[in-house]
């Protein structure tokens, strides 16, 4: 794989995706860290559960709570008085606090005009361009052994496992969704942008991300789902057709999903974490932030649901934390933000969580050109797509072949009810999928159990045995089922 050449490309395409007109095709690493807003929000974990009283605590340090996170012991505070976290350290119950930085999803190439051909109202398959699903369902065979429900004497699909989806949202009239849609949760509070009244019902995709990711997950109409009559529960926990949230908000999702006791959780997006952010001479530690989100996953596991992630989109070696540091460095210097200490992925870096890479159509040796990499950091692969293996080879816009990424849902109030993206976060759904049909067939399976099944069923792509590109191989639907070891 060319990473240098890959590395360049990203650098030179922050913040685009590929536009309408001809522009060159890229795979957008988008600037995850934005300015507060004025807002001044703060995450504060406490060495336990909430004490009694933590308001009256936060209150006379100088801030306010804004959100209780009591199942991890954290809350979320707001506070103008610059000596908030000095306060804060005098608090002997207080294990850490740190400033909050919103952050932006990391986005994957997209194809605005793809598939408008196929009108959703002739009930055209489109399994013919969803090379992904037919691998890792073996052409359709797993659904002969577990679609991840059944349909009743009366016509209702009744869901044997339930996959929760953080992202942002979904597109609940969509006619390959709404079946297998089950509801979900708002968790972006009021005023984060003009559109949001903090509705706990609001689940509407703004984006488009969100809806991708379940169609890949449980489509069942013109495209097909790894599990097809699996349950889906959204949780939107970003706001804004930019795809904005803070870490918070993804915790309180974690938490929510648990809650709800979904099988699966699926999060195809990544935050980078060091031990110091500066933002235009400012220093910010993000430790608050990383123990909460290592108490909302352990949270989750204890609560047996199946945690997957996406690894991202940087092209990065991730057992390499410093390489990590330095190239989010030279991409966020223009921005006036630069990044300390050794960097990691959450949450897909995370134990017990399954980081997931992206496998390409054209080669069991290379991965797609964007995606993370790692020997000890990535568990299995799955189709995340490309843009070919002669885009691979040279790097030429004019080489592209779209045929090459994930065709999936899309908003029918964006334009076209399908299109093709391509990313880890295409990756992370398909073995998101295939853990909620191993959880339908198996109900009593421990996400522990859930995990080493699909590692050791996985087509062992790459060098023999575990590697840094594909982890155990790439994951596989069928051989889960059939739990044909490899």
């Amino acid at each position: 794989m060319k990473k240098v050449l890959v590395k360049t490309l990203l650098s030179v395409t922050l913040g685009f995706g590929i536009a309408a007109g001809g522009a060159a095709p890229s795979l957008a690493v988008e600037n995850q860290l934005t300015k507060s807003e004025g807002k001044n929000l703060y995450v504060i974990a406490f060495e336990n559960e909430l004490p009694k009283g933590y308001e009256e605590v936060i209150k006379k340090a100088g801030g306010r709570v804004v959100k209780a996170l009591p199942e991890v012991g954290g809350i979320e505070a707001q506070s103008d008085d610059p000596a908030f976290l000095s306060n804060l350290k005098k608090v002997p119950s207080i294990e850490v606090a740190s400033k909050e930085v919103p952050l932006a999803l990391n986005q994957p190439a997209k194809i605005p005009t793809l598939a408008q051909s196929a009108a959703i109202n002739q009930q055209e398959s489109l399994w013919d361009a969803q090379w992904g699903i037919q691998r890792v369902t073996n052409n359709g065979k797993s659904y002969e052994i577990e679609t991840g429900g059944y349909e009743n004497a009366k016509g209702e699909t009744i869901h044997k496992a339930v996959v929760g989806v953080i992202d942002t949202g979904i597109d609940p009239k969509h006619p390959d969704l709404r079946k297998n849609l089950l509801g979900g949760r708002n968790l972006v509070p009021a005023g984060m942008d003009a559109t949001e009244t903090g509705d706990p019902y609001d689940i509407v995709d703004r984006n488009g991300h969100g809806t991708h990711v379940s169609g890949i997950i449980a489509a069942n109409g013109n495209v097909k789902g790894v599990g097809p009559e699996l349950g889906i529960r959204t949780y939107r926990t970003f706001y804004s057709d930019q795809a904005l949230t803070l870490p918070s908000i993804i915790i309180d999702g974690i938490i929510a999903a648990a809650n709800d006791k979904v099988d699966v959780i699926n999060m195809s997006l990544r935050l980078y974490n060091t031990s110091k952010t500066i933002i235009e001479g400012e220093t910010y530690k993000t430790t608050a932030d990383t123990l909460l989100w290592k108490r909302a996953i352990q949270y989750a596991l204890k609560n047996d649901v199946t945690v997957v992630a996406a690894s991202g989109n940087e092209s990065l070696d991730l057992d390499d934390k410093n390489e990590v540091t330095n190239y989010l460095n030279s991409l966020y210097e223009p921005f006036g933000i630069s990044l300390k200490g050794p960097t990691t992925v959450v949450p897909a870096q995370m134990p017990g969580v399954i980081n997931v890479s992206a496998s390409n159509k054209w080669s069991e040796q290379e991965l797609a050109f964007f995606s993370n990499y790692g020997n000890s950091a990535i568990d299995v692969a799955a189709p995340g797509g490309d843009f070919g293996a002669k885009y691979a080879e040279t790097l030429d816009p004019a080489t592209a072949d779209i045929t090459n990424l994930i065709l999936s849902t899309w908003p029918t109030d964006l334009g076209t009810p399908y299109t093709y993206n391509a990313g880890t976060s295409m990756a992370a759904p398909q073995v998101a999928g295939i853990a909620g049909v191993i959880k339908a067939a198996h109900p009593d399976l421990k996400p522990s159990q859930v995990s080493a099944i699909i590692k050791q069923t996985a087509i062992d792509f790459g060098k023999p045995g575990q590697d840094a590109f594909y982890g155990s191989g790439e994951a596989n639907a069928y051989r889960a089922l059939m739990n044909i070891k490899k």
